[in-house]
């Protein structure tokens, strides 16, 4: 009987080890509203952890930025596409600090829109980087569905000034 017991407690403990951290993230993430969702996601970039930006995402996620100056990354689908997007930009561009931050409620609970600006630099050039962005998230169960981004072409490239992203 007790060995059963501990093969049994050994199973389960095998179990809650091997979960993934993503599981976990996404059963946290269903008791948070929609502005909550955001700001999180915001302090994850802020963090530059682009890993767990993406886990935030759902597996199909699309992912908007309908004034990127490269037409192919407009619309990104996919948690895998994002991340591999998003993997290097911490080596591009330093973010230190997003000194404004509104997030917005909606009337669907599953949307929030941000308005937020992030200072830093472009680690290649040294440049400032002072963008403003607004955003518009919508998630489901806990996970990012959609995500739209809009910013300005012209700052972004004069700061990276020849530098790729």
């Amino acid at each position: 009987m007790k060995r059963r017991n501990f093969i049994a407690a050994s199973m389960v403990a095998i179990t809650l080890l091997s979960t993934p951290a993503l599981a976990l993230a996404q059963d946290v993430s269903k008791d948070l509203t929609a502005s909550q969702l955001v700001k999180r996601s915001l302090d994850t970039f802020l963090a530059k952890d682009m890993k767990g930006w993406a886990d935030l995402c759902d597996e199909n996620v699309v992912v908007e930025f309908p004034f990127a100056p490269d037409a192919a990354s407009r619309k990104i689908v996919g948690r895998t596409a994002i991340y591999e997007y998003l993997r290097n930009y911490p080596s591009v561009i330093d973010v230190k600090s997003i000194p404004t931050l509104k997030i917005h409620a909606t009337n669907d609970p599953n949307v929030a829109i941000a308005e937020w600006s992030a200072s830093g630099r472009v680690i290649s050039n040294g440049n400032p980087y002072e963008m403003s962005y607004a955003t518009v998230v919508t998630f489901r169960k806990g996970l990012i569905v959609n995500y739209r981004e809009y910013w300005n072409p012209v700052a972004f490239m004069a700061a990276m000034s020849g530098a790729k992203f």
